[in-house]
């Protein structure tokens, strides 16, 4: 899919159930800095189960950006399109590759690493073995979308390269 200037829109269709877009700032949580960074590109790759849930909540965010709704108009919105049943549900098995060297996730990080993606219902990522000490998996707490991230780098880009800095 691409960001066209009303939104996001199919330009390939594969076989597979799996979806590729760039996600933009917008797609990160609310309070992170980078909500509205011009600079932020993720290119991220969803599977089947997590394209089911992501996609249409991706583009329900664009389609509320572009129109001018506020930060918090938009939280309220997405809200009520999941209490409405509007949106759907996260399923078991969902996750997304993001290996592209094309990215920009933040100022802070930039295009960060390889890694993988796994999205589960909202829990203490800490169940996971995330964010301890000496853990590589980070993961991530989403209240506004009730889910929880988790982040496994990986060694390698999609174009087959290693990575240039040692990941453990």
């Amino acid at each position: 899919m691409v960001l066209r200037p009303h939104g996001y829109e199919t330009v390939v269709k594969g076989k597979n159930g799996f979806v590729c877009l760039v996600q933009r700032g917008w797609a990160a949580g609310i309070e992170e800095p980078d909500f509205w960074n011009p600079k932020m590109r993720a290119p991220i790759c969803f599977n089947a189960p997590a394209a089911r849930f992501n996609v249409p909540l991706t583009i329900k965010r664009t389609q509320l950006i572009l129109a001018g709704r506020s930060k918090a108009e938009m939280v309220e919105d997405i809200k009520a399109a999941f209490d409405k049943k509007e949106l759907p549900a996260l399923e078991s098995g969902a996750m997304c590759y993001m290996l592209s060297k094309q990215g920009h996730l933040n100022d802070h990080d930039g295009h960060w690493r390889p890694h993988l993606m796994f999205f589960a219902p909202l829990m203490d990522p800490a169940a996971w073995g995330a964010n301890l000490p000496g853990s590589q998996i980070i993961g991530l707490t989403d209240r506004e979308d009730g889910l929880t991230v988790f982040l496994v780098p990986v060694a390698k880009w999609s174009d087959g390269t290693a990575l240039a800095i040692d990941v453990h």
